[in-house]
């Protein structure tokens, strides 16, 4: 893993501070009797004092380097596959924050986590931290419970495994559909402003202009 304050796109820092970070770590997504080595994309969003997480992956030691002495506010859960969640029991441990998951992905949650994720996320929903607020995007495909983050004050959209360069992610494994993801990413994320940035859940960032001309080519790919 490498801890890491680089997010490699330019991202804005809000004026009260908050400011997004980047922590890379590596584990084993495990699924359908599979097993696949993965590097993950943990987002810190915050200011001096407080921060969000996003997808909370493989190492809480890692991401609580970068949060340091700061409170969090939440963990926030992307969707459910394991390389996703399986540093959130112990990061809510350390840090007594609360974890949040689209309850549509408790089946996939259920596969790799004791206990229940702390709330339930909503489409719309809005989650603050400092002077930001991120809103709730709920775009099942890719798991049925996937939600994406806006962030309009940073000019961003936390995409998990939503949205990547180059197309949307995988849909080939259980709890998952082509042509759902196809219909999230058009309705949910192809209309936001196309300068936003796009924190994908693995791999380098993208924004939303430089993906909008192709989802017709990744129709007709099927993937």
């Amino acid at each position: 893993m490498t801890p890491t304050a680089d997010v490699g796109a330019p991202v804005p820092t809000s004026p009260g501070g908050v400011r997004v970070e980047r922590v890379v770590t590596s584990g084993v997504f495990e699924l359908d009797g599979g097993s696949w080595e993965v590097e993950n994309n943990v987002w810190v969003v915050g200011d001096d004092a407080a921060c969000l997480v996003v997808d909370a992956a493989h190492d809480a030691r890692a991401i609580l380097e970068v949060v340091g002495s700061r409170r969090v506010v939440g963990v926030v859960c992307t969707h459910g596959h394991n390389d996703h969640v399986n540093a959130v029991a112990d990061l809510v441990a350390e840090t007594g924050a609360t974890s949040w998951l689209h309850p549509q992905d408790r089946v996939l949650w259920d596969m790799s986590q004791d206990a229940a994720p702390g709330g339930e996320l909503t489409d719309g929903q809005v989650l603050t931290v400092g002077d930001v607020d991120l809103r709730v995007l709920h775009t099942p495909g890719h798991a049925p419970g996937a939600c994406c983050l806006y962030a309009p004050a940073l000019g961003v959209v936390f995409s998990g495994d939503t949205l990547f360069q180059g197309g949307p992610g995988a849909t080939g494994r259980s709890y998952s559909d082509f042509p759902t993801i196809i219909a999230s990413i058009r309705t949910r994320l192809l209309d936001l402003p196309p300068e936003t940035v796009v924190l994908t859940g693995h791999g380098d960032p993208t924004t939303i202009g430089a993906e909008a001309p192709h989802l017709q080519e990744w129709i007709d790919r099927g993937h």
